[in-house]
């Protein structure tokens, strides 16, 4: 292990060994910044306190931009004290990654939840608009407040992942402008790549978001008229 490493323990869910990993960086003086449980907050701590009695493991990563050791470190100093903590969005592996790479993802997320962005927002409205058919204006109101709750859970999904995409473009541009500035020509590259890449992302998550807000004006139109 060395300064600027992300590092991950196994930790034990209720009655499960192993079942899912925790991870933090290595700040290369025996402490530790990281999602501490059960506060859900980022903190500092000693490596014992981070690893629990556990065997540390540092994480690999293929051939590709990453921050250097320093740079690592003041990324996640940056965010110590942040309780913003979700599971899915913004978990300790999100964090880490995002200290070591820019890019803020959990592979643990990835394989055991289908991605928000695979979702057709429209099949959360088709199916009440069907059953508002022959229903009475009770349950009608009753089953158009329902689809309004599901365009809500998935508006709250979608939208923090729109507004860090967008955040992500704003930073990998200026990493890019900083690596010309210093001839690092190959950095800028690897910069403009990831810029390009949350340009997408965040076109698609804007249409995804354009449809729930259509979607919305559609069933309060509906409400108003029952």
């Amino acid at each position: 292990m060395a300064k600027g490493d992300r590092i991950y323990v196994y930790r034990n869910l209720w009655q499960f060994d192993g079942l899912y990993k925790h991870h933090g960086i290595d700040c290369g003086d025996g402490t530790v910044i990281h999602y501490r449980k059960p506060s859900e907050t980022i903190e500092r701590t000693s490596l014992e306190t981070f690893a629990r009695g556990n065997p540390v493991y540092v994480a690999k990563y293929n051939d590709g931009f990453g921050y250097i050791p320093d740079a690592v470190v003041e990324r996640a100093e940056s965010r110590l004290g942040e309780h913003k903590y979700n599971l899915l969005f913004n978990n300790c592996e999100h964090f880490a990654n995002w200290c070591k790479t820019g890019v803020s993802e959990s592979q643990q997320v990835k394989d055991f939840v289908p991605l928000i962005h695979n979702l057709d927002p429209n099949k959360l409205y088709e199916p009440i608009k069907q059953a508002l058919t022959g229903k009475d204006s009770n349950t009608a109101q009753q089953l158009l407040a329902e689809s309004l709750r599901d365009i809500k859970s998935v508006w709250e999904q979608v939208q923090p992942q729109y507004q860090q995409a967008v955040s992500e473009v704003q930073t990998w541009d200026r990493v890019a402008k900083e690596a010309l500035k210093k001839d690092r020509e190959d950095l800028a590259r690897a910069a403009i790549a990831k810029k390009l890449n949350y340009e997408k992302k965040a076109s698609k998550l804007e249409i995804e978001l354009s449809e729930l807000a259509e979607m919305t004006e559609n069933i309060v139109r509906n409400q108003q008229e029952l």
